[in-house]
């Protein structure tokens, strides 16, 4: 055995348990908080996932066609964003909205939820934390929720896009 292989080994004579088999401990401490947003996301995300698996389908077969068509890809591959931009007449912030015709815009949609997916995550967990009296907690998640839509919304710019 090398020093490395010596550091992650663990006894021999312990089984190894599928992570699928374990199941949380009862009276664990977690709370009811800490489960509802985990589940929300949890949820959220698979939701999300499959959204990107069949808007990327939807653009692999072509039922929709693309702004840039898949063969002038590579040309664009090297260029600055502003050059990409004016090239391809692609939009910048929530402007790709309008081109969700377009397969190569439609998985926006996926990415946009899984970027939302910790809004609606905090949006569960307030009425917990007004249920338990958890004031700071109430305020803190509700200006979480406000920063991020705040963030999402396209009101506040920065950068060169």
């Amino acid at each position: 055995m090398t020093d490395q292989s010596a550091e992650c080994a663990g006894p021999a004579d312990l089984p190894v348990i599928p992570l699928a088999l374990v199941r949380p401990v009862t009276g664990a401490l977690v709370s009811e908080e800490q489960l509802v947003y985990a589940g929300h996301l949890d949820t959220g995300m698979k939701f999300g996932l499959l959204a990107l698996v069949v808007t990327f389908l939807v653009y692999l077969t072509g039922a929709l066609a693309p702004l840039v068509p898949v063969g002038e890809l590579p040309r664009f591959w090297a260029m600055p964003v502003k050059d990409y931009l004016a090239a391809t007449g692609a939009p910048t912030g929530w402007g790709w909205v309008n081109l969700l015709s377009r397969g190569d815009f439609l998985n926006f949609i996926g990415i946009a939820f899984l970027s939302g997916v910790t809004i609606f995550c905090y949006l569960a967990v307030i009425p917990i934390f007004l249920r338990k009296g958890d004031r700071a907690y109430v305020a803190l998640a509700v200006v979480e929720v406000l920063v991020l839509v705040l963030a999402a919304s396209g009101l506040l710019t920065a950068g060169g896009h």
